[in-house]
């Protein structure tokens, strides 16, 4: 079964920016092997159920070992008998806006 999730991790009570924090997650993300697209206020990671899942430990453990809070988002979708989602869902939804104009 596909999964493709949205993850936005990152903690609370920090001043300043986080972006700091945001790399240290997204590189846990891109080493992880699992095809992702990152944006602005998330990344969405495509893969196996316990893989995506697995992935989302790893990216809280790694900011709970200096921070006191952690803020997770994840959005999911799971679909039997599909496959790079990540960018087909896009590209759909593009190749109509092109033959609508």
């Amino acid at each position: 079964m596909s999964v493709l999730a949205e993850l936005t991790v990152f903690p609370t009570g920090k001043t300043g920016g986080l972006s700091a924090y945001v790399s240290r997650v997204v590189k846990l993300i891109k080493e992880s092997g699992l095809s992702y697209q990152f944006g602005p206020m998330g990344t969405c990671v495509e893969g196996e159920w316990d893989e995506v899942m697995e992935l989302a430990g790893k990216c809280y453990r790694e900011l709970e070992s200096d921070c006191d809070r952690v803020y997770i988002v994840m959005k999911m979708d799971c679909r039997k008998g599909a496959e790079d989602r990540i960018h087909g869902k896009v590209a759909s939804v593009e190749k109509k806006i092109n033959s609508a104009s």
